[in-house]
């Protein structure tokens, strides 16, 4: 009887012992540098949890310079409250951080053996005989090795970050902006480089562009896709922009426009919409918040996204767009009281939205409030789109 007991008790030992080596989690993030750390707090932020798996006993960032301050890359270097650091100081900021996130566990010298499927995630094997199962892994491996042992020999061969431009819709699938390579800033991130048809739950950085910017756009698709409990491949992108906008990642690479901006969301929204178009100046894309609106440059978008913009626009001839003729097209288009919009926004005009010029439904309006009176009354942002940016009715 004791010798039955004992047998029962040993076995329930391993199962437990067992169990207590394996650690779940939705989101599991390798490598190191400015990909991992933006990729690992994004998740973490966005209500996963989230593993980090760092070879060594801390971060090694590259540049922070490069990303545009927007995002964890702007809150990164407001935490460390200095323009020049060192790895060391980095490295204590960045841990009081994530620390801090209870969603986020580092784990530090940690070196992996295998991975492989599991079901629809992942399971790798450590070093330690430790195991991790994760529902979406970032790959951010610097050594490759990932790549072989995931059987993607060519997965760093596709190019992350590309110019912002008109030539085609896709800049409206942007859920990163900013980060300057090829001597250039005016560059974006579409949700649909990450994405490989041959590995769901699976977004691959390249260690070559290390971006806190890229990191977090992947984190947010990640968390995405765990959350919600869907592939990745049928990621929603308007949910992983909205998100990214929560958390002050810019979509659009306006240079004249900070985060800190009381209008920026609105200003994003219009950006990526390409109600309003920037103007390319060198190697940076501007704003410009304080020139004035044409008729003729917002027609062609706004018929786009509205089918009933066409009867405003047959009616209204005027070269230049006045206060009083933006909140008539809202209030057309968007089947709202002429009256009631143009007193609602007299009220918000200084306290909500924080113009600081006067209300004057006659004056030609600027692109900084035409981009908040379209955004909050047309939401054109809401709009859906396909992958190639194409609206979808």
């Amino acid at each position: 009887m004791k010798r039955v007991f004992f047998v029962v008790f040993s076995a329930m030992v391993f199962v437990c012992s067992s169990i207590a080596q394996t650690t779940k989690t939705g989101v599991l993030v390798i490598g190191n540098g400015n990909n991992v750390i933006g990729a690992g707090i994004q998740a973490a932020v966005s209500g996963v949890k989230t593993v980090i798996l760092l070879p060594g006993p801390g971060f090694e960032l590259s540049p922070v310079g490069k990303d545009q301050n927007s995002g964890i890359a702007a809150e990164f270097l407001k935490r460390l409250k200095a323009d020049n650091f060192d790895d060391n100081t980095a490295n204590v900021v960045l841990k009081v951080w994530t620390d801090s996130l209870k969603n986020l566990t580092v784990m530090r010298n940690a070196t992996w053996l295998k991975i492989k499927r599991s079901g629809s995630g992942w399971v790798m094997e450590l070093k330690d005989g430790k195991k991790i199962k994760a529902g979406v892994l970032v790959n951010a491996d610097k050594s490759e090795k990932a790549g072989r042992e995931l059987g993607i020999p060519d997965e760093k061969a596709a190019v992350l970050w590309q110019p912002f431009n008109y030539e085609n819709n896709t800049y409206r699938t942007s859920i990163a902006a900013g980060y300057f390579t090829n001597n250039n800033t005016a560059n974006v991130l579409s949700l649909y480089r990450f994405l490989n048809p041959l590995q769901e739950n699976l977004v691959t950085l390249d260690p070559a562009q290390e971006s806190f910017a890229a990191g977090q756009a992947a984190g947010a698709t990640a968390a995405y896709a765990s959350f919600y409990k869907r592939k990745t491949s049928e990621s929603n992108l308007k949910i992983i922009q909205g998100e990214l906008i929560n958390y002050k990642q810019s979509l659009v690479p306006f240079k004249d426009i900070d985060p800190a901006d009381s209008n920026w969301k609105a200003i994003q929204f219009i950006g990526v919409t390409g109600v309003l178009k920037a103007g390319i100046s060198g190697a940076d894309a501007y704003f410009r918040p304080d020139q004035t609106v044409t008729t003729e440059e917002i027609r062609p978008v706004i018929k786009e996204y509205y089918y009933k913009a066409q009867i405003w626009f047959d009616d209204h001839k005027e070269q230049q767009m006045s206060i009083a003729s933006v909140l008539d097209l809202v209030s057309v288009v968007g089947n709202k009281s002429l009256k009631n919009t143009t007193e609602e926004v007299k009220k918000k005009w200084k306290t909500t939205y924080h113009f600081k010029t006067e209300f004057d439904p006659g004056r030609i309006v600027t692109r900084r409030e035409f981009a908040v009176l379209v955004s909050e009354y047309l939401k054109p942002f809401d709009v859906n789109i396909d992958k190639n940016g194409r609206v979808v009715r």
